[in-house]
Formats: C-alpha cells, structure tokens, sequence
C-alpha cells in the first residue's frame, strides 16, 4: 500500500510539475505574447472607431508597439533563437516583418480621411495576426524556442530593458 502511494505521489508531483511549466512561459516569450495582445485589442478598437483624429492616435500607438516589438525581435530573440527554431521559419518572420513595415510607412504617409486609409490598417491587422499564429502555433517559433538552450528568462530581461529605451526614444517628440 506504502508503495503504491509513494508511486501516486511520484506521478502526482511529475505532472504538477509538466503543468505548471506549460503554464507560465519563460519571460521572453510572455513579453511578446503579452505585446500580440495589446496590438490585437488595439486593432478591434480601430474597427469601432469613427472620428478621423481618434483613428490616427490609435494608429499611431499600434505602429509605435509594433515597431518597438519587431525590434526587440529582431535584435535580441530571433538571433538568438537562431539553431533552436527552424531556420526557415525565423526567415519567413523576418520577411513577414518588412512587410509590416513597409505597410506601416504606407500608412504613416496617410491621413485617415484618405481613400485605403482603413483598408490598410485592416490589412496590416490581419497580416499581424497571421505573424502572431506562426509564432504562437503548437510547433511555432515559440514553441521551439522554450525546448531550445537559450536563458529565455534572461533574454526577456534584455528584451524588456531594450524596449523601455525604444519606447523612450519613440516617445520623444516628432517634427511633421
């Protein structure tokens, strides 16, 4: 009986362990899902949204995010995630990101009274949220960076310092 307990318990506390490790990520990949969210919740918002003045302010806030999160990407987790994740998907999230770029520079270049304008935020919302599904996606980008070597709470230190110093330097006031 004493037996068959301590096995309970063994098995018991193996899986409490496989369940709270696939509960909290590490902190580099809950910095980025925690940025997908508030560029998703942004981009609902931007659908309900009428008057011209409130579409380019909450433009500008999700251009900004993005920007902040495809740097932060591309400097610090991509690189290093580089020989853990597959190669060809880290090249098809660079590619996909200069798109998104490119398209936020179009519309950076736009007034929202401007024919397309809406067209193309909403394009570039569903361009996001097909980025964020291949990074998300069982087998995606982050699910083979959490099985890989790297430090991913260390990283997201990094990746959290590095984004506060881009928030700052975007937070600084433009010349248009």
């Amino acid at each position: 009986m004493a037996t068959a307990t301590s096995q309970k318990s063994a098995t018991k506390a193996k899986s409490g362990r496989k369940r709270r490790t696939g509960q909290r990520d590490p902190l580099a990949i809950t910095l980025l899902k925690a940025d997908h969210r508030q560029v998703e919740t942004w981009f609902d918002e931007y659908e309900q949204l009428e008057e011209d003045a409130d579409k380019l302010a909450l433009f500008n806030q999700i251009a900004t995010a993005l920007k902040v999160h495809t740097a932060i990407e591309e400097e610090i987790f991509y690189p290093e995630e580089s020989g853990d994740v597959e190669e060809d998907m880290l090249d098809e999230a660079y590619v996909e990101h200069d798109g998104a770029k490119k398209l936020i520079a179009e519309i950076e270049a736009m007034k929202p009274s401007d024919q397309y304008y809406d067209a193309k935020v909403k394009v570039l919302g569903e361009y996001i949220k097909h980025h964020v599904k291949e990074e998300e996606q069982p087998g995606g980008i982050f699910s083979q960076a959490k099985k890989g070597d790297e430090d991913l709470d260390a990283m997201g230190e990094r990746m959290k310092a590095r984004k506060e110093e881009l928030m700052a330097e975007m937070a600084s006031p433009k010349k248009n």
